[in-house]
């Protein structure tokens, strides 16, 4: 396989949709993913939320994080796809870096010297 990277892929479904449709949206995923010869690393389900400005009028969504690991020029192309199909509201691809998931160290400040 040639030069790979780490993705998250955040996909926003209609909330109206049952829990079958829902798998159907996952496997429709899953498939371009495959498709594209990537690899899904975790899914995270994050179900209902509320959103934080209304898409197509309404205020909820049912929410997909995936972690994918894929060549450097198919992000794109499944995002694309992903926009086309009906019950999906918002598709977003982001690289992930590694520095954002260091944990920064609380340096304590000097103790006063007393007077």
């Amino acid at each position: 396989m040639a030069d790979t990277a780490n993705y998250d892929l955040n996909v926003i479904l209609d909330p109206a949709l049952s829990e079958a449709q829902v798998q159907t949206e996952k496997d429709a995923v899953a498939s371009q993913i495959e498709r594209h010869e990537g690899t899904i690393v975790q899914l995270e389900e994050w179900g209902m939320r509320r959103l934080a400005y209304p898409i197509r009028k309404g205020n909820e969504g049912y929410f997909l994080i995936y972690r994918l690991s894929l060549t450097h020029d198919k992000p794109k192309t499944i995002e694309a796809s992903l926009r086309q199909r009906d019950n999906v509201m918002r598709v977003l691809v982001v690289k992930d870096r590694p520095e954002w998931k260091t944990r920064k160290v609380k340096v304590e400040a000097p103790a006063q010297a007393s007077a």
